[in-house]
């Protein structure tokens, strides 16, 4: 079947004919790329003609680094991120107790920088309504989760118990009982407590995040790729539930599942290299934790906090007892792709120093690693991820969210080192964007805004925080699509709108090459095309 898309503003991000008229496309496959009237030598009774009347079509946006099985629970559970006071949190999270009594409460992502007092919520604000369901809400970010005295029975963690190694269960300083808040590794105390979901729930998991996809144009995503409760007879259900949509049909994405570095060896064992499986769902990149973040106060730094003079941030423990090291060694020596999260500039400096030892020790490939966030740097690492051929995977929505409150966390001279959009390119580094979903909005829109405006949430920065940091509407939307694509080893099959890649399309409702960039933040997705088919109209 063919399907012609004509009178429209293409921009293909390819740099031999960025701009066309018409596209057509063959099953799945893009046939045409160019004018109206050449492209009506290729249009016959049997075509279907959809007609753009002058709007955008972009490349479909890929996100590099969301999560996709958990935004998929969240959009199905507790959303406290609308809550502005302690009052709206208390009252959101009680009415939906009172609906869903004695059921494991897991999402919420609550941000209390968003409250008038910005106190972090203990135990006893949700205890009177709690006393027989359980309740581990995280924050925004994820590194930080409040839980009630129900959950922390059912775990098992009292005054007496330790912190783990990269992780904190935070304690009443005069009592020494847990006040609900634990930190990074600490959420793991309740991994063999949470009732594992059926696997039902996990396929309407992925089919909701699916159904969000296709509203904000997203035909790729790249995807931190975990099972939900940490169960050990689940390995990685994600992935399962994938491939289980995958050989239903049910996919309306492609994903590159990235899996823990620590089950780097069963892929191995399957003889899955970097950019394996199928044009729907991709294998051989791996995923590891070596910081916090920095609203939880957990980012690793070389120097405290300035609001807290006696914290580093947490390492995570797999930095700490070398087995990130040995286990990245391996990994690369046997072509799997590897990706770090690393926020404060400590754990940059860290990732990219294991990153130049692995490159000088072992044989040369187009082994493409990734530091996910990238966030806070010393000064010089900018230029070492060229060097080192490191892609900084990035989530630009972070910027104009952290810009708010980060000079409280680090101050003014590290916040000036904190995403650096414009000095990567600079430097000649890729840069690939994302969301970061659940931890911040699905809209790429409101990514590509963020990086062009850098205009911060609470409007105090009309001008964009770090202004020199701002980069042009089409780096952003190359870092959206083509360097995403690149990031995953797909660069030669999708990321740009040419003859011979696939047909994954969107079509905006404004000319965002054109508008003032503020305006952005409202234009909405007309189409999504994916594998050659619309699966979304607006």
């Amino acid at each position: 079947m063919k399907t012609a898309f004509i009178n429209g503003k293409i921009y293909t991000v390819n740099k031999e004919q960025p701009i066309a008229q018409a596209v057509l496309i063959e099953d799945n496959k893009i046939v045409f790329v160019g004018s109206n009237e050449e492209a009506q030598k290729f249009i016959d009774a049997s075509t279907k003609v959809i007609d753009l009347n002058s709007k955008l079509m972009l490349p479909g946006f890929i996100d590099a680094h969301l999560h996709m099985i958990s935004g998929g629970f969240y959009t199905l559970e507790v959303d406290l991120r609308p809550a502005k006071s302690r009052a709206e949190f208390t009252s959101i999270l009680k009415e939906y107790v009172k609906k869903n009594p004695g059921e494991w409460v897991t999402q919420g992502r609550w941000d209390n920088e968003k409250w008038d007092d910005k106190s972090l919520p203990t135990k006893d604000w949700i205890d009177d309504f709690s006393q027989t369901t359980p309740i581990l809400v995280k924050r925004i970010d994820g590194h930080l989760a409040l839980a009630n005295s129900y959950a922390l029975k059912l775990a098992g963690i009292t005054k007496d118990t330790p912190s783990p190694e990269g992780g904190i269960i935070v304690k009443d300083p005069v009592t020494g009982d847990p006040n609900g808040l634990l930190k990074d590794l600490a959420l793991e105390l309740f991994d063999t407590v949470i009732s594992e979901p059926p696997e039902d729930d996990y396929i309407n998991a992925a089919l909701a995040a699916l159904n969000e996809f296709k509203a904000f144009g997203i035909t790729s995503v790249q995807d931190i790729t975990f099972n939900f409760a940490g169960d050990e007879n689940k390995p990685l259900y994600d992935l399962q539930t994938y491939k289980q949509l995958e050989k239903n049909h049910q996919l309306t994405c492609r994903i590159q599942a990235r899996i823990p570095i620590d089950y780097y060896k069963d892929l191995l064992d399957k003889n899955i290299l970097h950019n394996s499986g199928t044009n729907y769902v991709k294998l051989g990149s791996i995923k590891a934790y070596g910081d916090g973040a920095l609203g939880s106060r957990s980012a690793w730094f070389f120097e405290p906090y300035a609001d807290d003079s006696s914290n580093y941030g947490l390492v995570y423990d797999i930095i700490s007892n070398g087995s990130l090291k040995r286990w990245a060694l391996d990994a690369d020596k046997n072509k799997l792709q590897i990706s770090i999260h690393a926020i404060g500039d400590r754990t940059n400096n860290y990732v990219l120093n294991l990153y130049e030892e692995i490159k000088n020790e072992n044989p040369e490939w187009d082994r493409r690693f990734r530091i996910e966030h990238a966030q806070h740097l010393i000064p010089g690492d900018v230029k070492r991820f060229k060097e080192i051929n490191v892609i900084a995977s990035v989530q630009p929505y972070h910027a104009i969210d952290d810009g708010v409150w980060v000079r409280n966390r680090i101050g003014k001279v590290r916040e000036m080192l904190t995403h650096m959009y414009k000095s990567y390119l600079n430097n000649n580094v890729v840069i690939a964007f994302g969301t970061d979903w659940p931890v911040a909005p699905l809209n790429p829109l409101y990514g590509i805004y963020a990086a062009v405006t850098r205009r911060t949430v609470d409007g105090k920065n009309p001008g964009g925080w770090l202004p020199e940091q701002k980069i042009t509407i089409e780096e952003a939307i190359k870092a959206y699509t083509l360097d995403a694509a690149y990031a995953s080893y797909e660069e030669n099959i999708k990321g740009s709108i040419e003859v011979g890649k696939l047909a994954d399309m969107v079509v905006l409702s404004d000319d965002i090459l054109m508008i003032d960039p503020v305006m952005i933040w409202d234009v909405k997705v007309e189409i999504t095309i994916f594998d050659g088919k619309i699966i979304y109209k607006r």
